[in-house]
């Protein structure tokens, strides 16, 4: 949206929506119990659901691997689970890396009414790796280095680029499903 204020008389012709993942994505499952305090997590889980359950033929919901498609709503939400019939498997996972964007970031994609996204490439090109020790468990691990180089930034500025779409993805998008 634009920051403004709509209204759509009808029906929508299409939804495709990028909800935001802070309470979903299990990148951070650290934070949940907090998450499930304050209510937040509750609020972004019933969001989601209203998104997919809205009156409309062609719905496509965007976001990161999550608890949507886990047994966590259910564990911890019965209610919203059974109301939406969670867990719910993603149509489609994708990567930048399929449209052009030489990145692995695995991106799920709820579909309704629409054929999934056809990858404009099939092989995952050579990436660039970072290899480091995690500082709290001292083991050695494997990142791509665009993800590594992210945590470089400030905690705002990192959050605002690892929830970009990336352009192959939204041109897809446009051009696939117009």
């Amino acid at each position: 949206m634009d920051g403004k204020t709509h209204t759509q008389n009808g029906r929508w012709d299409m939804i495709i929506a990028f909800p935001p993942c802070t309470d979903l994505a299990v990148s951070g499952a650290r934070w949940f119990e907090g998450k499930r305090q304050d209510g937040s997590q509750r609020k972004s889980i019933e969001f989601f659901c209203k998104i997919l359950t809205a009156d409309c033929d062609k719905i496509v919901i965007e976001n990161p691997i999550g608890i949507i498609s886990g047994d966590y709503v259910k564990q911890y939400y019965p209610d919203i689970a059974a109301k939406y019939g969670l867990p719910l498997k993603p149509t489609q996972i994708i990567h930048p890396w399929m449209f052009g964007d030489n990145f692995n970031k695995s991106t799920c994609l709820w579909i309704k009414g629409v054929e999934t996204l056809v990858p404009e490439v099939t092989e995952q090109p050579e990436l660039e790796w970072f290899n480091f020790t995690c500082k709290k468990t001292g083991k050695k691990k494997r990142q791509a280095k665009w993800f590594a180089d992210t945590f470089r930034l400030p905690a705002e500025e990192r959050a605002i680029v690892r929830s970009r779409t990336f352009p192959g993805i939204a041109r897809a998008m446009a051009n696939q499903w117009g």
